[in-house]
């Protein structure tokens, strides 16, 4: 089996790497990939990706993926986080793809806009309209980057989640803002083992798409109240 270590929501900055103690090395020993899914920063400040890419980095540790968060674009300064991370040897996606022991990965970020029959619409003001555009934008990046992948096994990185399952237990009145049924759109049209997301810290440990597809919601502050350990492994088998 190839052990995927996934969590969400570090905010490096809020949480000192001293309150993290032993969590990226006890990552770093469960798994052959570690996933990371958004908000790795508190405020999206060069200095708390510094504090985070210390930890990340080191001979002969397993490879490490990611995606941004909202957190992470607070400042302005989201390529810069982003090359911080590259730099100590993160493989950071935004419609891109990296194959990691075997196994595809696939990355978005992704955006709001809220689920099924009550997902917002491009109608009315332009400042509406711009809010429902990012959203399909960031549908069409992952399905662009889910379909150059071929991989017997394909997990995709987001941030916000792609479902309601996995948000409910959060305020029905923020459900807009945690996620949008048009991430689960690429999803649905192609072969993808799995879904990690994080941004929800009260929402359900695990859903699943309308094609069965398991989602599992990795934020830290919900792994640790409600599942007792501090990341999710998922387990998928090698390849052949």
């Amino acid at each position: 089996m190839v052990r995927v270590a996934a969590v969400g929501d570090l905010h490096f900055g809020r949480h000192s790497p001293e309150d993290l103690a032993g969590l990226v090395p006890e990552m770093m020993a469960a798994a052959d990939v570690v996933a990371l899914c958004g908000d790795l920063t508190d405020h999206g400040l060069p200095d708390e990706a510094r504090s985070l890419a210390r930890e990340l980095a080191g001979p002969g540790r397993p490879p490490v993926v990611a995606v941004l968060g909202n957190h992470d674009y607070e400042a302005g300064r989201a390529e810069e986080v982003a090359g911080i991370l590259r730099e100590a040897g993160v493989h950071v996606l935004d419609g891109d793809t990296v194959e990691l022991r075997g196994i595809g990965f696939a990355g978005v970020k992704g955006f709001g806009g809220g689920f099924g029959a009550h997902a917002l619409q491009a109608w009315g003001e332009e400042l509406m309209k711009r809010f429902v555009h990012e959203a399909i934008e960031e549908a069409l990046k992952l399905e662009r980057a889910i379909a150059r992948l071929s991989t017997a096994h394909r997990v995709v990185l987001l941030h916000y989640a792609p479902i309601e399952a996995t948000v409910r237990g959060e305020a029905a009145e923020i459900y807009p803002f945690l996620g949008s049924s048009r991430l689960e759109e690429p999803l649905s049209r192609h072969p993808v083992s799995a879904i990690l997301h994080g941004h929800a810290h009260h929402g359900q440990l695990r859903g699943e798409t309308r094609t069965g597809v398991p989602v599992f919601n990795v934020a830290a502050a919900l792994l640790q109240q409600h599942a007792g350990r501090r990341f999710h492994v998922l387990e998928l088998p090698a390849p052949a």
